[in-house]
Protein backbone atom coordinates (compact mmCIF):
# COMPACT_ATOMS: atom_id res chain seq x y z
CA UNK A 1 0.00 0.00 0.00
CA UNK A 2 1.25 3.48 -0.88
CA UNK A 3 1.63 6.47 1.38
CA UNK A 4 -1.57 8.00 0.02
CA UNK A 5 -4.04 5.13 -0.20
CA UNK A 6 -6.86 7.47 -1.28
CA UNK A 7 -5.07 8.12 -4.60
CA UNK A 8 -5.55 4.50 -5.68
CA UNK A 9 -8.13 4.27 -8.47
CA UNK A 10 -8.04 8.04 -9.06
CA UNK A 11 -7.67 9.37 -12.60
CA UNK A 12 -4.90 11.94 -12.92
CA UNK A 13 -4.03 14.24 -15.83
CA UNK A 14 -0.41 15.44 -16.03
CA UNK A 15 0.88 17.91 -18.64
CA UNK A 16 4.58 18.18 -19.44
CA UNK A 17 5.06 14.53 -18.48
CA UNK A 18 7.91 13.57 -20.82
CA UNK A 19 10.64 14.88 -18.52
CA UNK A 20 11.45 16.70 -15.31
CA UNK A 21 8.79 17.38 -12.68
CA UNK A 22 5.90 16.23 -14.89
CA UNK A 23 7.55 12.89 -15.49
CA UNK A 24 8.23 12.48 -11.76
CA UNK A 25 4.58 13.29 -10.99
CA UNK A 26 3.42 10.74 -13.55
CA UNK A 27 5.60 8.02 -11.99
CA UNK A 28 4.63 8.95 -8.42
CA UNK A 29 0.89 8.77 -9.10
CA UNK A 30 1.32 5.47 -10.94
CA UNK A 31 3.21 4.11 -7.92
CA UNK A 32 0.20 5.00 -5.75
CA UNK A 33 -2.10 2.97 -8.00
CA UNK A 34 -3.68 5.86 -9.88
CA UNK A 35 -4.59 5.87 -13.55
CA UNK A 36 -2.51 8.55 -15.29
CA UNK A 37 -3.18 10.32 -18.57
CA UNK A 38 0.14 11.94 -19.49
CA UNK A 39 0.46 14.71 -22.08
CA UNK A 40 3.55 16.23 -23.65
CA UNK A 41 4.74 17.70 -26.94
CA UNK A 42 7.65 15.23 -26.80
CA UNK A 43 7.04 11.48 -26.90
CA UNK A 44 6.65 9.88 -23.47
CA UNK A 45 8.75 6.73 -23.47
CA UNK A 46 7.48 5.03 -20.31
CA UNK A 47 4.85 2.33 -20.44
CA UNK A 48 2.97 1.03 -17.42
CA UNK A 49 -0.32 -0.45 -16.35
CA UNK A 50 -2.71 2.43 -15.80
CA UNK A 51 -0.76 4.83 -18.03
CA UNK A 52 -2.07 6.42 -21.22
CA UNK A 53 0.25 8.80 -23.04
CA UNK A 54 -0.78 11.44 -25.58
CA UNK A 55 1.53 13.55 -27.73
CA UNK A 56 0.06 17.05 -27.97
CA UNK A 57 1.48 20.58 -28.06
CA UNK A 58 -0.24 22.58 -25.32
CA UNK A 59 0.34 25.75 -27.39
CA UNK A 60 -2.07 24.39 -30.03
CA UNK A 61 -5.36 25.40 -28.42
CA UNK A 62 -7.72 23.62 -30.87
CA UNK A 63 -5.68 20.40 -30.72
CA UNK A 64 -5.36 20.52 -26.93
CA UNK A 65 -9.08 21.15 -26.43
CA UNK A 66 -10.04 18.40 -28.91
CA UNK A 67 -7.63 15.96 -27.23
CA UNK A 68 -9.10 16.64 -23.78
CA UNK A 69 -12.65 16.34 -25.11
CA UNK A 70 -11.89 12.93 -26.58
CA UNK A 71 -10.11 11.80 -23.38
CA UNK A 72 -13.11 12.88 -21.30
CA UNK A 73 -15.31 10.69 -23.47
CA UNK A 74 -13.28 7.70 -22.27
CA UNK A 75 -12.67 8.57 -18.59
CA UNK A 76 -15.81 10.69 -17.88
CA UNK A 77 -13.87 12.94 -15.49
CA UNK A 78 -10.42 13.60 -14.09
CA UNK A 79 -10.10 13.50 -10.31
CA UNK A 80 -6.77 15.34 -10.23
CA UNK A 81 -5.07 17.67 -12.72
CA UNK A 82 -1.38 18.56 -12.57
CA UNK A 83 -0.82 21.54 -14.88
CA UNK A 84 2.96 21.16 -15.10
CA UNK A 85 3.98 21.93 -18.72
CA UNK A 86 6.36 24.88 -18.78
CA UNK A 87 9.38 26.47 -20.43
CA UNK A 88 12.09 28.92 -19.33
CA UNK A 89 13.04 32.24 -20.93
CA UNK A 90 16.78 32.25 -20.22
CA UNK A 91 16.37 35.07 -17.64
CA UNK A 92 15.71 37.57 -20.44
CA UNK A 93 14.84 41.15 -19.39
CA UNK A 94 11.87 42.84 -21.03
CA UNK A 95 13.81 44.86 -23.65
CA UNK A 96 15.42 41.66 -24.93
CA UNK A 97 12.11 39.76 -25.03
CA UNK A 98 10.41 39.71 -28.42
CA UNK A 99 6.63 39.71 -28.70
CA UNK A 100 6.81 36.24 -30.25
CA UNK A 101 8.91 34.92 -27.35
CA UNK A 102 6.50 36.49 -24.83
CA UNK A 103 3.45 34.96 -26.55
CA UNK A 104 5.10 31.55 -26.86
CA UNK A 105 6.07 31.40 -23.19
CA UNK A 106 2.65 32.60 -22.03
CA UNK A 107 0.96 30.03 -24.26
CA UNK A 108 2.92 27.17 -22.69
CA UNK A 109 3.12 28.29 -19.07
CA UNK A 110 -0.15 30.14 -18.50
CA UNK A 111 -2.72 29.74 -21.27
CA UNK A 112 -2.35 25.95 -21.30
CA UNK A 113 -3.44 25.87 -17.65
CA UNK A 114 -6.51 27.96 -18.51
CA UNK A 115 -7.39 25.74 -21.48
CA UNK A 116 -6.90 22.47 -19.57
CA UNK A 117 -8.85 23.75 -16.59
CA UNK A 118 -11.80 24.94 -18.67
CA UNK A 119 -11.89 21.64 -20.55
CA UNK A 120 -12.01 19.45 -17.43
CA UNK A 121 -13.79 21.64 -14.87
CA UNK A 122 -17.41 21.10 -16.03
CA UNK A 123 -17.16 17.32 -15.52
CA UNK A 124 -15.60 17.90 -12.09
CA UNK A 125 -18.40 20.27 -11.09
CA UNK A 126 -20.97 17.70 -12.21
CA UNK A 127 -19.47 15.30 -9.65
CA UNK A 128 -18.81 18.04 -7.06
CA UNK A 129 -15.20 16.89 -6.85
CA UNK A 130 -11.86 17.83 -8.40
CA UNK A 131 -8.33 18.81 -7.47
CA UNK A 132 -5.84 21.04 -9.32
CA UNK A 133 -2.11 21.14 -8.60
CA UNK A 134 -0.73 23.95 -10.75
CA UNK A 135 2.99 24.46 -11.27
CA UNK A 136 4.21 27.92 -10.33
CA UNK A 137 7.78 28.73 -9.22
CA UNK A 138 9.64 30.84 -6.71
CA UNK A 139 9.61 33.21 -9.73
CA UNK A 140 5.89 33.53 -9.01
CA UNK A 141 6.74 35.12 -5.65
CA UNK A 142 9.97 37.07 -6.19
CA UNK A 143 12.11 38.41 -9.02
CA UNK A 144 15.35 36.67 -10.00
CA UNK A 145 14.01 33.19 -10.73
CA UNK A 146 13.46 33.92 -14.40
CA UNK A 147 13.23 36.70 -16.96
CA UNK A 148 10.38 39.15 -17.58
CA UNK A 149 8.05 36.72 -19.34
CA UNK A 150 8.73 33.72 -17.09
CA UNK A 151 8.37 35.71 -13.86
CA UNK A 152 5.16 37.32 -15.15
CA UNK A 153 3.74 33.94 -16.18
CA UNK A 154 4.44 32.34 -12.81
CA UNK A 155 2.97 35.27 -10.87
CA UNK A 156 -0.11 34.95 -13.10
CA UNK A 157 -0.41 31.21 -12.41
CA UNK A 158 -0.57 31.94 -8.69
CA UNK A 159 -3.31 34.53 -9.20
CA UNK A 160 -5.23 32.25 -11.54
CA UNK A 161 -5.04 29.36 -9.07
CA UNK A 162 -6.23 31.47 -6.15
CA UNK A 163 -9.19 32.76 -8.15
CA UNK A 164 -10.00 29.26 -9.44
CA UNK A 165 -10.23 27.98 -5.89
CA UNK A 166 -12.12 31.05 -4.67
CA UNK A 167 -14.75 30.71 -7.39
CA UNK A 168 -15.33 26.96 -7.15
CA UNK A 169 -14.30 25.73 -3.68
CA UNK A 170 -17.93 25.73 -2.54
CA UNK A 171 -18.68 23.36 -5.43
CA UNK A 172 -16.15 20.70 -4.43
CA UNK A 173 -13.06 22.01 -6.24
CA UNK A 174 -9.66 22.45 -4.61
CA UNK A 175 -6.80 24.27 -6.34
CA UNK A 176 -3.28 24.95 -5.08
CA UNK A 177 0.08 25.58 -6.65
CA UNK A 178 3.64 24.53 -6.04
CA UNK A 179 6.56 26.97 -6.21
CA UNK A 180 9.76 25.01 -6.86
CA UNK A 181 13.19 26.53 -6.48
CA UNK A 182 16.30 24.82 -7.84
CA UNK A 183 15.16 21.45 -9.20
CA UNK A 184 17.54 19.35 -11.29
CA UNK A 185 15.58 18.85 -14.51
CA UNK A 186 16.37 18.92 -18.24
CA UNK A 187 14.82 22.42 -18.32
CA UNK A 188 17.72 23.59 -16.12
CA UNK A 189 20.39 21.64 -17.99
CA UNK A 190 22.21 24.84 -19.01
CA UNK A 191 23.11 25.46 -15.35
CA UNK A 192 24.94 22.13 -15.28
CA UNK A 193 26.81 22.66 -18.56
CA UNK A 194 30.58 22.32 -18.63
CA UNK A 195 31.96 22.23 -15.09
CA UNK A 196 28.52 23.13 -13.75
CA UNK A 197 29.69 26.37 -12.14
CA UNK A 198 26.23 27.94 -12.36
CA UNK A 199 24.65 24.90 -10.69
CA UNK A 200 27.26 25.00 -7.93
CA UNK A 201 26.62 28.71 -7.37
CA UNK A 202 22.85 28.11 -7.10
CA UNK A 203 23.48 25.36 -4.55
CA UNK A 204 25.75 27.71 -2.58
CA UNK A 205 22.99 30.35 -2.53
CA UNK A 206 20.38 27.83 -1.35
CA UNK A 207 20.29 27.42 2.45
CA UNK A 208 19.80 23.65 2.06
CA UNK A 209 23.03 23.62 0.03
CA UNK A 210 21.78 21.51 -2.87
CA UNK A 211 19.43 21.22 -5.81
CA UNK A 212 16.28 19.11 -5.38
CA UNK A 213 15.29 16.11 -7.45
CA UNK A 214 12.00 16.14 -9.39
CA UNK A 215 10.75 13.24 -7.25
CA UNK A 216 10.73 15.56 -4.23
CA UNK A 217 8.31 17.89 -5.99
CA UNK A 218 6.25 14.86 -7.03
CA UNK A 219 5.88 13.81 -3.38
CA UNK A 220 4.53 17.26 -2.52
CA UNK A 221 2.13 16.91 -5.46
CA UNK A 222 0.82 13.62 -4.01
CA UNK A 223 0.16 15.34 -0.70
CA UNK A 224 -1.67 18.27 -2.32
CA UNK A 225 -3.75 15.83 -4.39
CA UNK A 226 -4.69 13.67 -1.40
CA UNK A 227 -7.33 13.95 1.31
CA UNK A 228 -4.49 14.68 3.76
CA UNK A 229 -4.48 18.27 2.45
CA UNK A 230 -8.24 18.70 2.14
CA UNK A 231 -8.26 22.01 4.05
CA UNK A 232 -5.43 23.55 2.01
CA UNK A 233 -7.09 25.84 -0.54
CA UNK A 234 -5.83 28.44 -2.99
CA UNK A 235 -2.35 28.55 -1.61
CA UNK A 236 1.24 28.41 -2.85
CA UNK A 237 3.62 25.86 -1.34
CA UNK A 238 7.29 26.69 -1.94
CA UNK A 239 9.74 23.79 -2.25
CA UNK A 240 12.98 25.67 -2.54
CA UNK A 241 15.53 24.54 0.05
CA UNK A 242 15.04 27.81 1.91
CA UNK A 243 15.76 30.06 -1.08
CA UNK A 244 12.98 32.50 -0.14
CA UNK A 245 14.34 32.85 3.40
CA UNK A 246 17.23 34.96 2.22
Amino acid sequence: MGHFADLKQKTVLVTGAASGIGQAQMLAFLAEGATVIALDKAPITQTADGLKTVQVDVRDAPQLTATLKSLLATVSSFDIVCNTAGILDQYTPTLETSEADWDNLMAVNLKSQFLVTNAVLPSMLARHEGIFVNMASIAGLVAGGGGAAYTASKHAIIGYTKQLDYDYASQGIRANCIAPGAIETPMNAADFAGAGEMAKEVARQTPAGRWAQPAEVAQLSLYLASQASDYIHGTVVPIDGGWLEK
